[in-house]
């Protein structure tokens, strides 16, 4: 998928709108949210919160005029993905060039993840080898190329999946190697008998590259009387022994609710024999993460700042909860820092470069207040 062209337009503003009504970031944080997952409660949140400011008695006009272009880019960010993708869609278009060292060498250098490249790394060794085999006339056995990762949120599962999909494609397991990402939404209908036309229209979609169903134990989240929710599994389960050979299922989710969602489906599970868990990243591995995400972005970090950051992940990796947001939580303060040092930046006059660029402990403040 290409970019969107309205990505920047969306942080710009949302960072302007942020600063002007003092939001703390927040307005920030869901604007970097929407971009980067289309996050859906963030897409509302901003539409509801700009409609409030337009509509206010007590909104200026300068306030509306912003409130109104942010909500206005959102629409657009939308219906330019949504054209972007149907073309993409019907064309079976795959822009993504990189051999198959470039894509390896992508994977092995995320953050953290020992555990998991190493398991991906066998996972390709082994078809790669299965496919040399074929090609001399040997016995093969591919077995299922279906996948299921479990894992909290941020921990990279989604670009790990895009990455095995290209590999695959590279190697010749995939004709095209595109990627589709579904949820719940995307796979139930709302009367009886729609179900299974919404989840044949996906695979089609899907044939030949990844279809990727995060949260997938939502499917059956009314347990055994969602009815809705067997119709999708019996066409899913048929579409992954017909299609097995040019399609790729990848299911993630947390790691309980997918344990139970696959214990009570047998069927299901005996089309998956790869599981993958990724685990939660250290703050050490967070930290890399805070450092490269600055690199990215032409921030540099006063000397100061590198501890006083590690000192807060620590914090929040110690006394994490159970779905502990990992890489999102490393984003939102990010996002926070940024806009403090905008927010420190724009009182000094005429800023250098340096200024521009320098992030300092005073930038520090007010952070994971989410």
């Amino acid at each position: 998928m290409r970019d969107n062209v309205f990505k920047a337009e969306i942080l710009d503003y949302a960072s302007k709108l942020d600063a002007v009504t003092n939001s703390y970031g927040e307005i920030a944080r869901a604007a970097s949210a929407v971009v980067e997952d289309h996050d859906n409660s963030s897409t509302v949140y901003l539409i509801n919160h700009t409609s409030k400011l337009i509509k206010s008695a007590e909104s200026s006009k300068d306030l509306k005029r912003l409130a109104n272009a942010l909500k206005d880019s959102i629409m657009k960010f939308y219906g330019y993905h949504y054209i972007l993708e149907s073309q993409d869609k019907a064309l079976g278009v795959d822009d993504d060039t990189r051999s198959l060292d470039e894509l390896l060498e992508d994977l092995n250098r995320l953050i953290g993840l020992e555990s998991v490249k190493a398991k991906v790394n066998d996972l390709i060794a082994f078809q790669t080898v299965q496919m040399l085999r074929e090609e001399q006339g040997l016995h093969s056995h591919k077995g299922t190329m279906h996948l299921a990762f479990t894992g909290n949120p941020g921990t990279g599962k989604t670009t790990v999946a895009r990455i095995v999909g290209r590999i695959y494609k590279q190697i010749g397991l995939l004709s095209k190697g595109h990627f589709v990402e579904v949820s719940r939404t995307d796979l139930i209908a709302g009367y009886q008998g729609q179900t299974a036309l919404k989840v044949k229209k996906v695979i089609d979609e899907a044939k030949g590259g990844v279809l990727f169903i995060d949260e997938a134990y939502s499917i059956t989240e009314n347990d055994h009387s969602d009815s809705y929710g067997r119709e999708c599994l019996t066409e899913l389960t048929k579409a992954l022994e017909d299609y097995r050979d040019d399609l790729v299922v990848i299911v993630a989710g947390y790691t309980e609710p997918m344990n139970h969602f696959f214990a009570s489906n047998p069927g299901l599970k005996s089309r998956f024999n790869t599981f993958i868990e990724f685990p939660d990243y250290s703050a050490e591995e967070l930290l890399s993460m805070f450092i490269k995400l600055c690199d990215e972005n032409d921030y540099i970090l006063a000397e100061d700042v590198q501890d006083y950051v590690y000192n807060i992940l620590l914090k929040q990796v110690e006394g994490k909860e159970k779905n502990f947001s990992n890489g999102r939580l490393v984003r939102n303060i990010y996002d926070d820092i940024t806009m403090n040092h905008a927010r420190r930046t724009i009182k000094i006059d005429k800023p250098s470069r340096d200024d521009l660029a320098r992030i300092i402990c005073d930038d520090c403040i007010n952070l994971c207040r989410n």
